[in-house]
């Protein structure tokens, strides 16, 4: 029988990872799609997001989302993704291909390990890992700091010994990647993009693509079929952990949920959450806000004091409106975020 082929799509928190699976998913060509979706916090944000993409019926036994929410994948596969890739592996004469997005927070190469296991490598392989950057981000500094000191440092010392677990996790996921996807590349200008691609390309293996990517819009040819069956060459995609039997994320970093049934206008909210952002090391905000007479529900994304909103569905008869946030960051207080937000 044929090995289903995985693609794992791998990024920082807020590149964009939800929006390319969820256009993938409403473009999926006539393919048969499996989805794993592994959150970080106890608040399924990224699985009913795609959800609402009105590709995926809950009923449907083709189209399956499995929200995966014991933390971060590379640190549960034996508790979680092993027995769930036993039950779509059952069913893989149903399935084209199996997307897997990662949890911000999670190595990817850890997670590529584990079709190592003969259970799972029998009939899945590791078709390739695409990996989501977001341009404005590291244009702004968010992620890697000033691009000019950054590589002034590198050029002064290749050894160095001091970097946050944040700029050894995106330098991991650099390291593993079949593909790089460039997104919000349209919010900076055109010298600013191809320097951020320059410096790329310099931090990327040899013959990695770079491809910039506007709202996840991208041909779904483009990101499937590498036929890379990445866990057989693992050895060429190093990792800050290969020495290390374990690995530990920073334990600071945390997630607050944050549900309210109170309704919230959009802009007064928007202007609470800035102001935490300013107040707080927060890193990624997102969810779902209940805004007064309106029949539909609105998504609220946010990396920063960037935050972005849509309409996505109507409120359904049986589900509270509620406000439901998760909140991304280092050592959050969940009272403090309370008070914030509602005050």
């Amino acid at each position: 029988m044929h090995k289903i082929p995985v693609t794992v799509i791998t990024g920082f928190l807020g590149a964009g990872k939800t929006t390319l699976v969820r256009h993938l998913l409403q473009n999926n060509q006539g393919r048969r799609i499996a989805v794993l979706v592994n959150e970080f916090g106890e608040v399924g944000i990224d699985a009913e997001l795609l959800r609402s993409c009105q590709v995926c019926d809950e009923e449907d036994s083709v189209n399956t989302i499995v929200e995966l929410t014991n933390g971060c994948l590379c640190c549960t596969v034996q508790e979680e993704f092993f027995p769930t890739m036993q039950q779509l592996l059952k069913r893989r004469e149903q399935i084209d291909c199996i997307l897997i997005e990662t949890s911000g927070l999670a190595l990817p190469k850890p997670l590529v390990q584990a079709f190592r296991w003969p259970e799972i490598r029998n009939g899945a392989t590791v078709d390739g890992v695409v990996t989501v950057v977001d341009c404005q981000a590291i244009a702004a500094g968010t992620l890697v700091g000033d691009l000019n000191a950054l590589e002034a440092q590198r050029q002064a010392d290749p050894n160095l010994e001091h970097e946050t677990p944040i700029q050894e996790l995106f330098e991991d996921q650099l390291a593993c990647a079949d593909l790089v996807l460039l997104t919000k590349a349209d919010l900076v200008d055109e010298a600013t993009c191809t320097k951020i691609q320059d410096w790329l390309l310099d931090q990327l293996p040899p013959g990695v693509k770079i491809v910039p990517c506007r709202d996840g819009e991208i041909n779904p040819d483009i990101l499937l079929g590498f036929n890379a069956a990445v866990e057989d060459n693992l050895d060429s995609r190093p990792s800050h952990h290969d020495t290390e039997e374990e690995h530990d994320h920073d334990e600071e970093i945390n997630s607050v949920q944050f549900v309210s049934d109170r309704p919230f206008e959009p802009k007064v909210l928007i202007s609470k959450l800035q102001q935490l952002v300013q107040q707080e090391e927060i890193y990624r905000i997102k969810g779902f806000v209940d805004v007064p007479n309106k029949p539909m529900r609105m998504v609220l994304q946010g990396v920063g004091n960037r935050f972005d909103s849509f309409y996505d569905r109507l409120w359904q008869t049986r589900e509270p409106r509620q406000t439901r946030l998760v909140l991304i960051g280092r050592q959050l207080d969940p009272v403090q975020i309370e008070m914030a937000i509602h005050n």
